[in-house]
């Protein structure tokens, strides 16, 4: 028994631990703690304003918590600003696409890979040697892998501003996979997206998850009831900065706290008459 307590703890890949972030008056994470084990495809859920957005921004550096600890590979994370994260192997979307709609989509993508390049300016400069090798598998890598899986071979050469919403999410997806990351943060990668696209990206996600190329931990925030219960290894709930519950996506869907924080307290004796 002990022996597999030791061997979960040690496939934990990320630990929030009692995280607190306000702003003003405004509690947004209230004792916040979870952790995601290697592999798991993760998410959390709430309310719009229950802190979801928050605590993203708190594990990839963009907000520091006021209280509590981040660890990522038992490291505490917490001093560590976004860059340093991400190299890390920690990478993200965002809710709303954030994208260079003037640059095409494979300069978008190869600017997911500037943390790799090793090459100095000298080297740089001249493109010979040991630069042009590096740059040919950095090439190889984002044309072989990414471009094909997120199936984007056709626009590849397009600006990104002239592409529909659908596209530009895969886009983004693609410049957060370009950093090759053992942890991909999805703040809501289904938003605005109509059903084909919604089956599309989803599939994308459980690729990145499951394919052995990749084999990426996803902590994923989703509205997408439907989405979040047929992808999920785990399901965190958030309520007001407080967590609910975290567990199997059968335990969850059937809580009663989850259940009233979706639908009130009125609702839910409604729909259980």
């Amino acid at each position: 028994m002990t022996a597999s307590i030791d061997t979960k703890e040690q496939d934990v890949l990320l630990e929030l631990e009692d995280i607190h972030m306000s702003f003003g008056k405004v509690l947004a994470l209230a004792g916040v703690s979870l952790k995601i084990q290697k592999g798991e495809i993760h998410s959390v859920i709430g309310p719009n304003g229950a802190g979801k957005t928050v605590m993203m921004n708190c594990v990839n550096g963009l907000y520091r918590p006021q209280k509590g600890d981040i660890f990522y590979k038992k490291q505490n994370i917490n001093k560590l600003k976004p860059f340093q994260r991400a190299q890390l192997g920690i990478a993200r979307t965002f809710q709303k696409v954030e994208v260079f709609g003037g640059m095409t989509v494979l300069d978008n993508i190869r600017l997911g890979r500037h943390i790799h390049f090793k090459s100095g300016l000298a080297s740089g400069s001249i493109y010979l040697g040991k630069t042009e090798r590096e740059e040919i598998e950095h090439r190889t890598f984002i044309e072989e892998r990414i471009i094909d899986l997120l199936e984007i071979e056709h626009i590849r050469h397009k600006p990104v501003g002239m592409l529909p919403y659908g596209l530009q999410k895969r886009v983004e997806l693609g410049r957060a996979l370009a950093l090759e990351p053992e942890l991909l943060i999805l703040d809501e990668p289904l938003a605005g997206l109509n059903l084909e696209e919604v089956e599309d990206m989803a599939r994308f996600i459980l690729d990145i998850n499951e394919e052995e190329q990749w084999e990426v931990t996803c902590l994923l925030v989703e509205h997408d009831m439907g989405v979040v219960m047929d992808l999920s290894d785990r399901v965190f709930v958030l309520n007001f900065g407080h967590m609910i519950v975290d567990d199997t996506p059968d335990k969850v869907q059937d809580h009663p706290e989850v259940i009233k924080a979706y639908l009130g307290e009125e609702d839910m004796y409604l729909t259980r008459r």
